[in-house]
């Protein structure tokens, strides 16, 4: 028999009154659960409508979309906590319409009387046995309580396909999750096999009761009869994806995956798949170390048909740590994530990683491009964006390091990080397979205090593209420990170059070379690097005197900054400043460098940080003709 859900949390009356409680995260009162209370007739009517309206002020203050809930009735928008719950409880009538005070004072008076009766069903609610979000935190703490059991991993013949052999393996779009319903939202199951060796739950959880996805072989085509016979009935399934209508309303477009371990990637209206996000990063700067908590069970809401959000819960378990998360997923010319975290740890581990992002960077632009290769650059992302919790923006370009190499830039209380793909020109890649100018940017935004700590970014050599060598993520300040539960919030959106844009001018290019300039003789400069940032300025800034600011660590010297304005230059007619200077350094020692341009005492651009590894700039050093 399945399970009944309820429709609202324990701390739902609590949030009423301005505290931190939970949401409610059902879509009503459905009519089963009300009949099975002794709820009927026109009284489970207007109950079950009650419960409506309430789940969903509930969800919009939950996911603090103020707007709506003001243009509904009539409240002022605000940007604090504080003022948002006393902007609810004492409205601003001077800035209602006149005409329409009336009808909001009744919207008002119903909401609160409305109140008044769920609130009396929520001990009954409380004794259903709902099934929410903090469900799933029961589940991931108990988890925690018991030592970890690896997963059962799938047959041996599957893990050994081909990578041709699996991308065989199909899965037949006419039997999406809600088709035939005709619902925006529907769910594509994705096939164990190759990577994806571990089986994962999925269940569906629709108004007041949740079920199981059970595997179906014939959801799939395969490659050959042989090896469809081969297919176990109880397999179960490695993953899923979400479509959505983006480009036009008979389309069902992918716009988000979760499979393998944490991993799950989501595109923006005019993108194609490139970085990945997790669900948590453990040891990831130390690779003999390195954990892969997976999400073991998935519980997708069912959404109302014309919906343009859903949710999604999972539990996550690993060696070190088990966790429960909530997704509330909005696709759209930017793909908005906003995600609930909580985390319990059967132990330490030397690092964790809040927030992880995963990308590609083989070469770019402004390094050296590898023998035999035409393409201009090869990367999913070029460059690490962070916004600190005093206003500075810092740009850091990506590098393929020669050795395994970690960074890490102080951020208490971010405001957001991520990884961009800021050329997003086809010229800048000239590759019609791959289209990398229409790889994804990610943008990290922390909702609530999240206190002092790190983005650390990890470079990893890579001999090729096909391997993910970039990641990031935030790491706390103070080490977890066991027992005790974490909880996090933020939203994560993805689209184009623009999710990640500091208010002030940004760095366009970075280009790094000899210091010698041509027809010098060999031995002048050899060990002096020229870089070069192209800076955008904004447009009141475009006539004024700039000043180029930069520091180098104590190993290096900097001499020569100059700043040169480029006004409406080449076919895009485009304005830039471009600074540029020499640095000197010791061989065997790396240069760290910090930049930015400022005009009359102010700052006019982001701060560009680089820094390069001792092994690397022997190779930037050279020049034809030298030896």
């Amino acid at each position: 028999m399945p399970k009944r859900v309820g429709f609202i949390e324990p701390e739902v009356k609590a949030r009423w009154h301005g505290s931190a409680g939970k949401p409610c995260t059902g879509s009503s009162l459905r009519a089963d659960w009300l009949i099975s209370h002794g709820v009927g007739g026109s009284g489970r009517t207007f109950v079950s409508s009650v419960g409506r309206m309430l789940c969903m002020i509930e969800n919009l203050m939950e996911e603090r979309d103020s707007f709506m809930l003001s243009r509904l009735i009539g409240w002022p928008e605000s940007r604090t906590p504080k003022c948002r719950i006393a902007a609810r409880i004492y409205p601003d009538r001077s800035r209602a319409n006149p005409r329409s005070l009336a009808v909001r004072d009744g919207l008002r008076a119903a909401l609160i009387g409305s109140a008044g009766l769920v609130f009396t069903m929520i001990p009954v609610a409380r004794a259903s046995g709902c099934f929410t979000f903090p469900t799933v935190v029961r589940l991931a703490r108990a988890l925690a309580s018991k030592p970890y059991v690896l997963p059962k991993p799938i047959p041996g013949f599957l893990g050994r396909l081909t990578y041709n052999q699996y991308q065989s393996i199909r899965f037949k779009p006419a039997r999406s999750l809600w088709r035939k319903r005709g619902s925006r939202f529907q769910v594509q199951l994705v096939a164990p096999g190759l990577y994806y060796k571990t089986p994962v739950s999925l269940s569906v959880v629709s108004g007041c009761l949740t079920h199981p996805l059970p595997f179906k072989p014939s959801d799939f085509t395969y490659p050959s009869a042989r090896l469809a016979k081969r297919i176990p009935r109880t397999l179960g399934y490695a993953g899923f994806k979400l479509t959505y209508p983006l480009v036009g309303r008979d389309c069902c477009n992918q716009f988000l995956v979760f499979a393998g371990a944490s991993y799950f990637r989501a595109v923006g209206r005019p993108n194609n798949f490139g970085l990945s996000a997790r669900g948590i990063a453990i040891n990831t700067a130390f690779p003999p170390h390195e954990e892969f908590p997976a999400f073991r069970k998935f519980w997708l809401l069912k959404p109302p048909r014309n919906a343009h959000q859903m949710v999604v819960y999972a539990l996550l378990d690993g060696p070190s740590v088990t966790g429960a998360y909530r997704f509330v997923i909005r696709p759209g010319q930017v793909t908005r994530i906003r995600m609930r975290v909580r985390l319990f740890f059967r132990r330490t581990p030397r690092v964790v990683g809040i927030a992880p992002l995963t990308s590609m960077f083989f070469y770019g632009l402004g390094t050296p491009r590898p023998l035999g290769e035409w393409r201009p650059a090869v990367h999913d992302s070029d460059g690490l964006e962070l916004a600190n919790g005093d206003g500075e923006w810092i740009w850091r370009p990506l590098i393929n390091p020669p050795e395994f190499q970690v960074t890490s830039f102080q951020l208490d209380n971010p405001h957001g990080f991520g990884l961009v793909q800021r050329n997003q020109r086809f010229s800048g890649y000239e590759d019609l397979g791959a289209r990398y100018d229409t790889r994804p940017s990610a943008w990290i935004v922390p909702r609530g205090m999240w206190g002092r700590g790190n983005v650390e970014l990890v470079e990893i050599p890579a001999a090729s593209e096909t391997m993910d060598n970039i990641v990031a993520y935030w790491v706390p300040h103070r080490p977890v420990r066991p027992g005790r539960e974490y909880r996090y919030a933020y939203t994560l959106r993805v689209g184009r170059a623009g999710v990640a844009r500091p208010p002030a001018g940004w760095v366009i290019h970075t280009f790094v070379g000899a210091g010698r300039n041509p027809g010098m003789p060999c031995g002048s400069g050899r060990h002096t690097l020229r870089f070069i940032v192209d800076f955008t300025v904004p447009k009141a800034s475009l006539n004024v005197p700039v000043q180029g600011v930069v520091s180098a660590g104590l190993n290096a010297r900097v001499r020569n900054v100059t700043v040169m304005a480029a006004r409406r230059v080449g076919v895009l007619r485009a304005s830039f400043d471009r600074l540029s200077f020499l640095v000197t350094a010791p061989r065997g020692h790396p240069i760290e460098l910090r930049a930015f341009l400022r005009s009359q005492g102010h700052a006019l651009t982001e701060t560009w940080s680089d820094m390069l590894p001792a092994d690397a700039i022997p190779a930037l050093t050279q020049t034809p003709g030298c030896p």
